[in-house]
């Protein structure tokens, strides 16, 4: 807190100080000990940019270039104020100027202008077109970085708030780029005013020497030249460390865990045959007649054990691998009754890999499929409020090449493929890429195979690129959203209602005194399910079985006990801004008239309906559906709360996404928007 309150004072305080130092005289003194400053901080950024990882640790760097370049031109303000009235800008100007231009000028010239090209043209120049090109190229990634970050995230590999902090990382370095772009031509220009103050120094003293001060001609070209090169030395040597800072953190890779000299030595030890070969060339050059042979012999003596001793730590490093390889994998499992039963149980959730698949859950490999499995697990925990059961991965000979298998209680309920070295490229743009035209097996979008190699190339041009464990875990995850009630046992909601015990007693107890079983909770908790409800809010749930037990045991009324208790947070799912929800209603009189038809069947109340007005009611609410997603919508239809179960039974073949709500779960939060209306005309009953 105490940093941030000095920050937040000295800064600010800083910048207006730089401000006024234009306009009001400064004595000499102070002149010297801002132009110290000055070359200090330029030393500090210096260092600080060789020991940041990433360029994103130094986020403020554009900014403080700003800063630093106006710092720099109002010291030359205020030096050139001195130089003209008084023909004397302090000791440092002064002995810079001695110490550099000696006793001749034109080599005082001659250096300064050379510093001005070496930052204006190489490293400046240099410096700008990378942060461009960066900047250009961040941007157009960001499309397909965000569409990882999803993918990660609906696998559940990520959780909301790393998929926050990953976003705004793309964020931050797209702007943090973009700005560098810009203050890189800070100091482009800064170099352009150093040579037109230098010119103004030299030409403006002369005048003044020889008019007002009253100087011989040579006198006044000796003085006013040694002042104008000592200001533009002492003003353009911290501009060119900061263009030097400037092209370090443009070009720094990120991702990197060591600072810029960790990383340097690191890689020249780990290419050290090079090291050696060229310490071993230097030290030949030097026996050639003519050349000094001591020096190239010293040096390339030196290389050369540079690279012996960065030989023998890579030498280490290998044998040390080497038998951590040798000593193999653990030996496998011997075949007993025990593991023989364990293979013929069915397992409730399995994934079935080809042979040549087997590298996505090899760790040793890169695989990571296992991992972003359990992550899976952990996402649909938080979303649907049910701990589904573990996934049993294996592999299976008679597979297919490149192909995987979804199954359910031991039936194939999904297929897909995911041939190695591929990814998948799905969006617009995917037509102008090479590979192999396939359909997306989760959502049924256009999609094509491209080599993983082009990945970096489809990503930039805009197209989403998903890796073959991404795609499998967001396979898994959308084929357990569809089928969550069928994954439910009753074993599972015992473990469920003892959860909601330990914080809620007095509910699981009222629901035993109100007979309520374990069958009947687990029947109400599937149906939610599989309506896409979440089931998180158990206890709400539990109390709303509770309530309506004392008057019916009807499955239908235990149902809509239930969501009438969770209305609210069902229609969260369909509402958009505002509260603004889509509906779809059903005309009073053919509304009543479905009413009337209802009659009990085997799994609930039925609508007793010809074939014919069945399919023409589903058509026409087919229909208004299909128009009001069109529009970017989803609509939901909305119906007498005795009717819901049976119409939802009616649609939920035919158009299984669309929802089914009772007038009475809309809260009051709600802001119903009527977008059509299923009539008579269109299903007569």
């Amino acid at each position: 807190m105490r940093q941030n309150r000095l920050g937040m004072m000295l800064v600010p305080a800083a910048a207006i100080t730089v401000v006024v130092m234009l306009v009001i005289p400064i004595p000499t003194y102070i002149l010297d000990a801002l132009i110290s400053l000055n070359i200090t901080f330029a030393i500090v950024v210096l260092l600080l940019s060789m020991h940041v990882t990433r360029p994103l640790d130094f986020s403020s760097f554009p900014t403080l270039l700003l800063l630093a370049t106006l710092f720099r031109l109002a010291l030359n303000v205020s030096a050139t104020r001195l130089v003209l009235l008084h023909a004397y800008a302090g000791t440092v100007i002064q002995s810079f100027g001695h110490f550099v231009v000696g006793q001749s000028i034109v080599v005082g010239l001659v250096i300064f202008l050379i510093i001005i090209i070496i930052q204006f043209v190489v490293i400046n120049n240099g410096a700008g077109r990378v942060a461009e090109v960066a900047a250009r190229f961040t941007l157009d990634a960001m499309p397909g970085k965000q569409m990882a970050i999803d993918a990660d995230l609906n696998s559940g590999l990520i959780d909301g708030e790393e998929a926050l902090r990953r976003r705004k990382a793309i964020s931050d370095e797209a702007d943090f780029y973009g700005a560098m772009d810009g203050a890189s031509k800070f100091v482009r220009g800064d170099a352009v005013a150093a040579v037109v103050i230098v010119l103004v120094n030299l030409i403006g003293g002369f005048i003044v020497g020889v008019i007002q001060h009253h100087m011989s001609f040579t006198k006044a070209v000796d003085t006013y030249s040694l002042l104008s090169v000592g200001d533009g030395l002492v003003s353009q040597l911290p501009a060119l460390l900061l263009s030097i800072s400037t092209g370090i953190v443009v070009t720094r890779a990120g991702g990197q865990d060591d600072d810029f000299g960790s990383q340097l030595v690191g890689q020249l030890a780990n290419q050290h045959r090079a090291v050696r070969m060229a310490g071993a060339a230097i030290a030949l050059v030097g026996l050639f007649p003519g050349l000094p042979h001591l020096a190239f012999i010293i040096v390339g003596t030196a290389v050369y054990l540079m690279g012996r001793r960065a030989r023998s730590t890579a030498d280490r490093l290998a044998a040390a691998k080497a038998e951590a390889e040798a000593l193999g994998p653990p030996p496998a499992a011997e075949l007993t009754p025990a593991t023989l039963a364990s293979d013929m149980r069915v397992d409730a959730l399995e994934l079935e890999l080809a042979f040549d698949l087997v590298d996505l859950v090899d760790a040793t490999r890169g695989g990571d499929l296992l991992e972003r499995v359990r992550g899976l697990r952990r996402k649909i925990a938080r979303d649907l409020g049910i701990v589904i059961p573990p996934v049993r991965t294996r592999d299976n000979i008679d597979l297919p090449a490149g192909t995987y298998t979804i199954r359910l209680h031991g039936v194939e309920v999904a297929r897909g493929e995911a041939p190695p070295g591929k990814a998948l490229a799905i969006g617009q743009g995917i037509d102008d890429l090479p590979g192999e035209p396939t359909t997306d097996p989760v959502f049924g979008l256009p999609a094509r195979w491209i080599p993983d190699e082009l990945r970096h190339l489809a990503t930039t041009v805009g197209v989403t690129v998903v890796d073959r464990s991404s795609l499998l875990t967001t396979h898994l995850g959308e084929i357990v959203a569809r089928n969550a009630g069928g994954l439910v046992s009753r074993q599972q909601v015992r473990a469920l209602i003892d959860v909601a015990k330990e914080t809620d007693p007095v509910v699981v107890e009222e629901l035993g005194n109100a007979q309520v079983g374990l069958a009947e909770v687990q029947q109400v908790l599937c149906a939610l399910l599989d309506e896409g409800v979440s089931i998180r809010d158990l206890v709400r749930i539990l109390e709303a079985l509770t309530e309506r037990a004392r008057t019916s045991k009807d499955f239908d009324s235990l149902l809509e006990a239930a969501r009438l208790a969770l209305g609210p947070a069902i229609c969260t799912r369909y509402t958009g801004e505002a509260g603004r929800l889509p509906v779809i209603t059903i005309e009073a009189s053919l509304e009543q008239s479905l009413v009337d038809s209802l009659r009990p069947g085997e799994n609930g109340l039925m609508l007793a309906i010809d074939p014919a007005t069945a399919e023409r009611l589903i058509a026409e609410t087919g229909r208004l559906a299909m128009s009001s997603e069109q529009q970017g919508d989803t609509p939901v239809i909305v119906c007498n709360g005795r009717l819901r179960p049976a119409l939802r039974r009616l649609l939920a073949t035919a158009l299984p996404r669309l929802g089914v709500l009772a007038v009475g779960e809309l809260g009051p939060q709600v802001v119903p928007d009527r977008i059509g209306v299923v009539s008579f005309a269109s299903a007569p009953v």
